[in-house]
């Protein structure tokens, strides 16, 4: 098999860049990825720029959960939206690292629900999202990134124990899909996978590209896209170097420019660049599925560690926009949530191993903006319309109530 083209590394590139393709691909995450594969099968030269920098999964397997905050995330993991009125702080996760997000994410893979593309396809008047129109590029992606259904034996006590209160409370829990292989249960998926076994685009898609000779160029900040007669020649920016700071001046030449830098990032280049000045809705209707985790103390030992991070999940509330995700995270996380200070908060950092958690997320209207702000950095606000509100408080109260018939002593809200 053909070796994959090697990673430009811009931190240890000296002087400027200039290059040719047929098509530059801002982005190197879920979108970027798949569209550089794509793109690559069809003959044509492709470029994709990656703002992050790269680390290799042999590297990043070794990290403590604070290492890959710092070296992997947008922030180093804290990018907050700012709540507008009684809108609470929001925490954004993003990936910033050669594969974007996928690397950082828990690997769930969810279809589309149908409700959902019936609205797009018959109401929005989008016909080509209609479920069947989909289902060749749903296999397409399930196969390429190995979807699989967690068995039921990954589940951990944390998902066994609510999935016993569920059932009391007169719901049920469905296993998930996730794009993993070899699955160990170290619960770590967010802070990428110890073992190797999440299929994120940085092994799949982005390899693969890379095999047909697509160049990915790591701490590459393109700031502003290259646009004559209406169309896109290419782009300009700027390499990075470890620190963040920019060093020397990248331009790349292309017949076609992808723009796949995530929600967050595709705004501020797009208003860079002079995009969408006439419609003014460049970076507006931002929609972040806001969620919520209810943690619970059991006496006895759950050890919820042990175990896929995500397991199961639960769509019985879904025609109200409520889904709810087990979920656990790395103790040392899990306990700058815990209440209290001093001896309160020692009581409970004592008790590690009985505590469970269980997530919440809701289908939300889209509230949030992306601004640009002066020097070109991005400022993300966000006020949660009042429906949305009352969904997430009504989706906690179920994860309490279902927790507490499961037995447990006290819930962390």
């Amino acid at each position: 098999m053909k070796e994959p083209t090697p990673i430009l590394q811009g931190r240890a590139h000296e002087g400027d860049l200039e290059l040719s393709a047929d098509v530059l691909v801002v982005g190197s995450g879920a979108a970027g990825a798949v569209a550089a594969k794509i793109l690559a099968e069809a003959g044509r030269s492709v470029i994709v720029a990656e703002e992050g920098g790269y680390v290799p999964p042999e590297e990043y397997a070794r990290f403590r959960p604070t290492e890959a905050m710092r070296r992997m995330y947008r922030d180093g993991g804290t990018t907050t939206a700012l709540g507008v009125g009684d809108t609470p702080f929001m925490s954004v996760l993003a990936g910033r690292t050669v594969g974007g997000s996928s690397v950082l994410t828990g690997g769930v893979v969810f279809r589309i629900p149908e409700h959902i593309l019936y609205h797009w396809s018959t109401d929005l008047g989008l016909e080509e999202m209609a479920p069947e129109r989909l289902e060749e590029a749903y296999r397409s992606v399930e196969e390429e990134s190995h979807v699989e259904t967690v068995p039921v034996e990954m589940q951990s006590q944390s998902t066994v124990l609510f999935a016993e209160g569920a059932k009391r409370r007169g719901f049920s829990l469905k296993p998930m899909q996730r794009n993993t292989r070899g699955c160990r249960g170290s619960s770590r998926c967010n802070f990428g996978c110890p073992h190797r076994a999440k299929m994120s685009v940085d092994v799949t898609y982005l390899e693969k590209a890379r095999r047909m000779g697509t160049q990915v160029i790591a701490d590459c900040r393109i700031e502003r896209i290259e646009i004559r007669g209406g169309k896109a020649v290419g782009a300009r920016g700027r390499l990075l170097r470890a620190d963040g700071s920019r060093a020397g001046r990248v331009r790349v030449h292309a017949r076609k420019v992808v723009v796949a830098g995530s929600a967050l990032s595709t705004p501020i280049l797009l208003q860079r660049s002079g995009v969408g000045r006439w419609s003014k809705a460049v970076g507006r209707n931002l929609s972040l599925h806001p969620g919520a985790r209810v943690t619970a103390l059991f006496d006895r030992d759950v050890s919820a560690w042990k175990g896929a991070l995500q397991s199961a999940y639960s769509d019985d509330f879904e025609r109200e926009g409520i889904t709810l995700n087990s979920v656990f995270a790395p103790v040392n996380v899990l306990a700058a949530t815990l209440p209290g200070s001093g001896a309160e908060f020692a009581r409970y950092t004592s008790r590690m191993r009985n505590l469970a958690a269980f997530g919440v997320m809701v289908h939300d209207a889209g509230g949030g903006r992306v601004w640009r702000l002066p020097g070109g950095d991005a400022l993300i606000t966000y006020r949660m319309a009042r429906k949305d509100k009352a969904k997430l408080v009504k989706g906690i109260r179920i994860l309490a109530e279902t927790f507490f018939l499961a037995g447990a002593r006290e819930v962390f809200l």
